[in-house]
This record gives structure tokens, C-alpha cells and sequence, in this order.
């Protein structure tokens, strides 16, 4: 069997823990301690997690979409090729040695998205960028945690609590989406969904995009239209 190779290690700003970037043939992973965050032959619900969005936002005109965490790039990839050529999409990335990771040993990964014309990065803290923004974006699409949880950064546990995800609504145009990837349900935050005023969707999505791998939840979350 072919061995891991630690590539790159990057710091997460303002948080204890290393992201440690390893190869192994075509494959990537990174990872946080013990924890597998992402690999490149595992995209199908992070995918799933962009389509199911962008579904809702068909026949809306030049939509504006931000996605939290670039990663391995499947979310903005999959929303890429759902959307227009009239859309706009924002990816914030916390770390920005994830971005440099893309443009670099990740490269054959991303492909062309990241030059695409519709995608702007922000290096920086998506809750920031949402808790500044109002009536701004017809989605926004978290896929920055294991769930909605502050794994690898405790304070992402502010994107998910009430005043999160009141700050989410408020940012969000009538009838927008609140999308969330998360490898495991999680009973609590539908219900702080829809205490927040969301309508709530909870979608179950394997791994590899078909009948294998892991089961992943997906809350497609849609404020009123009203």
C-alpha cells in the first residue's frame, strides 16, 4: 500500500490545533488531530450539499451565494455547475494556507473553479461576513465543521446557536436557503432552525454520491418568503 505523506501543516487563526495536509498517490486528506475533515475521493454529499441549494434558487435572476470553507473545493465546484453565468459566489476561508493549498499541491483537485469569473475569496471568518450582512445572499452554505459544532474552531459555535442563525435570516434574502453539512443529525439544531423562523428540510446523503459510504445530514433551511 501506497504511504501517507504529511505535505503542509497550517495554524487555525485565533484557535488551538494544526490542519495537516497528506498525500497518498491521487489522494489527498486533511485532517485535524485525529479527525478526518475531508478527502478527495469522498465528495458526494458536499456535493449533494451545493445542488440541494442551488435547486432552490432556480429562475432567481444574478443570485449571490456564500460559501463557508473552501476545503477541497466540491461545495463551490458542484454550485459552479448549477449555477448561471450571471451568478456570484463568495467562498470565505479562515485558514489562508487552505487557499494557497488549492493553488498549489491541491491544484489538480480544484481544476479551473477558482479562476472562474462568477467566484471571489475572502480569507476570512464567514460569520463575520454573514453577521454584517443583510438581506445580501439568496444562499449561504456551511460546510466549515464535522457538524453544528465548533470542531475546528470552538468559535464557529456562534454560526449555529439562535443568535447565529438569527443573524443568518437577517442576511439572507426573502426566500432564501441556509444550507449545513454535518457527518452525523443532530435533533437539536433542526429544532433551533426552526425556532429561528427557518422552514426545515433534513436530507441524508452518502459519501460517494451513491449507495456506499457513510450517511451525511444536510438541513436545507429556507426563510419565508413574506
Amino acid at each position: 500500500m501506497i504511504p501517507w505523506v504529511l505535505l503542509e501543516t497550517a495554524n487555525i487563526p485565533g484557535d488551538r490545533g494544526d490542519l495537516r495536509l497528506k498525500r497518498r498517490g491521487a489522494e489527498f486528506s486533511i485532517m485535524l488531530g485525529s479527525n478526518e475533515l475531508m478527502n478527495s475521493r469522498l465528495s458526494g454529499s458536499e456535493e449533494a450539499l451545493a445542488r440541494l441549494a442551488c435547486l432552490k434558487l432556480r429562475g432567481r435572476e444574478r443570485p449571490k451565494i456564500l460559501i463557508g470553507g473552501l476545503g477541497m473545493g466540491f461545495t463551490l465546484r458542484a454550485a459552479l455547475a448549477e449555477l448561471g453565468p450571471d451568478a456570484q459566489v463568495t467562498v470565505a476561508e479562515l485558514v489562508p494556507a487552505v487557499v494557497a493549498w488549492a493553488r498549489g499541491p491541491m491544484a489538480e483537485v480544484f481544476g479551473d473553479s477558482l479562476s472562474d469569473p462568477r467566484v471571489s475569496i475572502v480569507e476570512g471568518d464567514v460569520g463575520g461576513l454573514i453577521r454584517s450582512s443583510r438581506s445580501t445572499y439568496d444562499a449561504i452554505v456551511l460546510d466549515v465543521d464535522n457538524g453544528p459544532e465548533g470542531l475546528t474552531r470552538t468559535a464557529n459555535d456562534s454560526l449555529y446557536d439562535l443568535l447565529g442563525l438569527s443573524s443568518a435570516r437577517t442576511a439572507l434574502t426573502p426566500g432564501g436557503v441556509f444550507a449545513v453539512w454535518s457527518s452525523a443529525p443532530n435533533r437539536a439544531f433542526t429544532q433551533r432552525l426552526r425556532r429561528a423562523g427557518f422552514g426545515v428540510d433534513e436530507v441524508n446523503a452518502r459519501a460517494h454520491g451513491t449507495r456506499r459510504g457513510a450517511r451525511h445530514t444536510i438541513w436545507i433551511a429556507t426563510k419565508p418568503a413574506g
